[in-house]
C-alpha cells in the first residue's frame, strides 16, 4: 500500500524496521518497507500473500544462486533476500537530500583483500590456464576493498546513499537496502533483466574508461573507443547476453546501440538488448542468472572458473536487487539491476567487490588498474576517497558551466555508431516470423555441449524454417539423436582431445552416431573439431586463442564474414582442399580448417550464430541446405 503519513527518515532509521531506498527517476526517492523474508529458490519469492492477491517484493538474489542452473560457486550460504512491500513512499529528491545525514564517516584499516601482485597473478593463470586451454572467451575475476567503518554502520549508509544522490550521475539505480545484520548501498550502472508488459530488455555494459584528471574530453575517450580490446570485449558481452535472450524469448532479442553511460569518474559502453516473453518474471530471472559482464562466457564454465581463482565466496556481488511489481491484471514486472558499484556492510566491516573482464589481449597490470578505478568510482561517490575536482576556468562566483554529454559530440557519435558495420544485421534488424523459412517443415534436434550460443543457433534454425529441440549433451538420448531429420552437434569449451570428460565423449558419440548412419549433421566449434578428428585430420592449439576474433575466410568458394571462438583448430597441409570423401576449406597459409562437408554431414569452426558474424545466417543455410541433400548409394 502507498503511504499517507509523512515520511522521516531519521525516525524509519531508528526504528529498526527492515526498508529500501531507491532512487530510479533522478526526481524522487521510492521508500520501501516491510517484512523480511528469506527463501531457498526464485521460485519460492512470495509474489502473492495467501489469499492469492499480489504483492510488491525487493528480492536481493545472491551469486550463490547459481546452483539452480546446476553451475559452480563458492557457497557462503548467503540468504535469497525478499523484502515483502508492506507501505511505499514517495520523497521529492530536495526532501531526501535534506533528511539524509552528511557527517564524514571514518574509514580504518582500509585496502584490498589480495594485493596487486597477487591480483596481477591470477590475471596470468586464468588468461594462460583458462583462456589458453579453451576454457572460455573472458572471465571476471573479482577482490574487494575493505574497510572498518567507524560509528554507526546504518548512518554511514544514509550518508552514503545521500553522497551518491549528490555526487553520481548515470547510475541506472542508486539505493540502499537495510535488513537485519546487512546494509547494501550502490549505485548500479547496469540494468541486467526488465520485464514490462511483456516486453525484456537486457542493458550489456563493458569497456571502463576512468577519466583523467579535469574529467573526461572527446579526445582521451577517443582513444578509449579505438581499444580493440575494449570493442571486442564488449561485442563478447552483448553474444553472451543474446544467448539469454533467446532463451527467454519469442523472438530471440533485438540490438540497438551502442550507446555511451557516463558516470561521475567512469564511462562505459552498452548496448539495449530487447524481445518479447510470456515467462514468469522468476523464470526470466533464473535464465538469465547472471550477467557475463560479471561473470564471463560461456556462463557455466565461468562460474567453475570463477570458483578456481577467487578465494572467497562472492555474497551478492553481481548478483541482483530484483524488484517485482504488480500489474493490474495480476501478473508483476521485473526490474533488476545487478549489484555491483556497491557497499556492503555486515557487522562493521565494509566491502567494496570489484572484478575485471579478463580476455586473450588482457595486460595483469591493466586489469590491476581496472580495479582500483572501479573501487575509487564507489569510494570516491560516497567520500570515502577525495573526489575529483575539475579546475575552473571562470569567475568562482559564476555559475558552473553545463557540459554536454560526450556522446553528442559528433566524432564520438561516428565512432560508435562504426561499430555496427562489423555486426550481424540478422540481430540488428527486425527478424521476421520465424518457423516460414525456406526448410520449413523438418525437425532440428541441437545438442548443447554446454555453451548455450545452442540458443542463438535455434533462433537462427527457426528462422530457416526448422522445428527445433535443444537438449542437453548428458540427455541427448540415442533414440532421440536418431529420429531428428537434422541433428546440430553445438559448440563448448574445453580441448577436444580430451579423453577423461564425459562432455566430450558424448559429443563423439553423438557424432559419430550420425555419421553411421549417413544422417544429416551440422558440427558447430567444438563439434566441428571433433568431427574433424574422427576423420583423421590433426588437432592442434592456437598460437593465439581466437576468443571474439571476426575473421573473413573462404567457405567453399564464397568469403564470409564469421565470429570465431575457438582455442583449438583442425588442420591440413596448407593448399589441401579434400581429404577422401570430405571438402575441406581451410586457410590457404596455416591450414588452419574453418570448415568441412561431405555426404550428408557439414561443419564449421566459427559461431554463425554470433552477432559478429555478419554472414552467419547465409553460411547457416548453405551448410544446413548440404547436410540436408540426399546421399548417392
Amino acid at each position: 500500500m502507498t503511504g499517507t503519513a509523512p515520511i522521516i527518515l531519521a525516525d524509519l532509521a531508528a526504528s529498526g524496521t527492515p526498508f529500501a531506498l531507491l532512487a530510479r527517476d533522478g526526481a524522487t526517492v521510492e521508500v520501501l518497507t516491510g517484512d523480511v523474508v528469506d527463501v531457498e529458490l526464485l521460485a519460492d519469492i512470495p509474489l502473492t500473500d495467501r489469499a492469492g492477491s499480489p504483492r510488491e517484493v525487493l528480492a536481493l538474489v545472491p551469486f550463490r544462486q547459481v546452483v539452480e542452473r546446476g553451475f559452480a560457486c563458492h557457497d557462503d550460504g548467503a540468504p535469497l533476500r525478499c523484502l515483502v512491500v508492506g507501505e511505499r513512499h514517495s520523497l521529492p529528491l530536495a526532501d531526501a537530500l535534506e533528511q539524509l545525514p552528511a557527517a564524514p564517516v571514518a574509514l580504518h584499516d582500509a585496502g584490498f583483500d589480495i594485493d596487486d601482485e597477487a591480483y596481477a597473478d591470477i590475471v596470468r593463470r586464468v588468461i594462460a590456464d583458462e583462456i589458453g586451454r579453451g576454457e572460455g572467451a573472458n572471465f571476471v575475476i573479482r577482490r574487494d576493498y575493505v574497510a572498518q567503518v567507524g560509528g554507526d554502520p546504518l548512518a554511514a549508509g544514509l550518508t552514503w546513499f545521500r553522497a551518491l544522490l549528490e555526487h553520481e550521475r548515470g547510475a541506472y539505480w542508486t539505493f540502499l537496502v537495510s535488513t537485519p545484520d546487512h546494509l547494501a548501498v550502490g549505485a548500479s550502472p547496469e540494468a541486467h533483466v526488465s520485464a514490462q508488459g511483456g516486453i525484456v530488455t537486457m542493458n550489456p555494459i563493458s569497456g571502463t574508461f576512468r577519466h583523467p584528471a579535469g574529467g573526461a574530453t572527446a579526445e582521451t575517450l577517443t582513444e578509449f573507443l579505438s581499444s580493440t580490446k575494449e570493442t571486442e570485449e564488449l561485442f563478447m558481452v552483448v553474444d553472451e547476453e543474446l544467448k539469454m535472450m533467446s532463451a527467454v524469448c519469442s523472438d530471440g532479442g533485438r540490438i540497438t546501440g551502442p550507446h555511451l553511460k557516463e558516470m561521475s569518474r567512469l564511462t562505459h559502453t552498452e548496448y539495449m538488448l530487447r524481445g518479447t516473453s510470456t515467462m514468469d518474471p522468476r523464470d526470466i530471472l533464473r535464465e538469465t542468472m547472471f550477467a557475463p559482464t560479471v561473470t564471463g562466457s560461456p556462463m557455466q564454465n565461468a562460474c567453475t572458473v570463477i570458483a578456481r581463482h577467487e578465494q572467497s565466496p562472492r555474497g551478492y556481488y553481481s548478483g541482483v536487487a530484483a524488484l517485482f511489481t504488480p500489474r493490474s491484471d495480476g501478473g508483476h514486472d521485473l526490474d533488476a539491476p545487478i549489484l555491483i558499484r556497491t557497499a556492503y556492510v555486515v557487522d562493521g566491516r565494509l566491502r567494496v567487490p570489484v572484478g575485471a573482464t579478463l580476455v586473450r589481449h588482457s595486460d595483469p597490470y591493466g586489469e590491476v588498474g581496472e580495479t582500483h578505478g572501479k573501487a575509487a568510482g564507489v569510494l570516491g561517490a560516497i567520500g570515502a576517497i577525495p573526489r575529483d575536482v575539475v579546475a575552473r576556468t571562470v569567475d568562482e562566483d559564476a555559475p558552473a558551466p553545463v557540459s554536454r554529454p560526450l556522446a553528442e559530440d559528433p566524432a564520438i557519435a561516428e565512432l560508435l555508431a562504426s561499430r555496427n558495420a562489423r555486426l550481424a544485421a540478422f540481430w540488428l534488424n527486425p527478424q521476421g516470423e520465424p518457423g516460414r523459412g525456406p526448410l520449413a517443415g523438418r525437425r532440428a534436434l541441437v545438442v548443447d555441449a554446454e555453451d548455450r550460443f545452442t540458443t542463438m543457433l535455434a533462433h537462427q534454425l527457426r528462422h530457416l524454417g526448422f522445428d527445433v529441440t535443444i537438449v542437453h549433451w548428458s540427455d541427448a538420448s540415442a533414440s532421440a539423436v536418431a529420429a531428428a531429420d537434422l541433428v546440430v552437434s553445438g559448440p563448448g569449451p574445453g580441448d577436444p582431445r580430451d579423453g577423461h570428460s564425459a562432455r566430450i565423449a558424448r559429443v563423439r558419440e553423438v557424432v559419430a552416431s550420425r555419421l553411421d548412419a549417413r544422417a544429416p549433421l551440422l558440427a558447430v566449434c567444438l563439434s566441428h573439431q571433433v568431427l574433424a578428428d574422427h576423420l583423421g585430420l590433426d588437432l592442434a592449439p592456437l598460437a593465439s586463442p581466437h576468443q571474439g576474433l571476426q575473421k573473413t575466410v573462404d567457405v567453399f568458394g564464397t568469403p564470409a564474414s564469421i565470429g570465431f571462438y575457438n582455442t583449438f583448430t583442425a588442420r591440413v597441409d596448407p593448399g589441401t582442399t579434400v581429404v577422401e570423401a570430405t571438402e575441406v576449406s581451410a586457410d590457404p597459409e596455416t591450414g588452419d580448417v574453418y570448415a568441412l562437408r561431405g555426404p550428408a554431414y557439414a561443419s564449421v569452426q566459427g559461431h554463425l550464430e554470433s552477432i559478429l558474424s555478419r554472414d552467419g545466417l547465409t553460411t547457416l543455410e548453405r551448410l544446413v541446405t548440404h547436410a540436408l541433400s540426399p546421399v548417392e548409394a
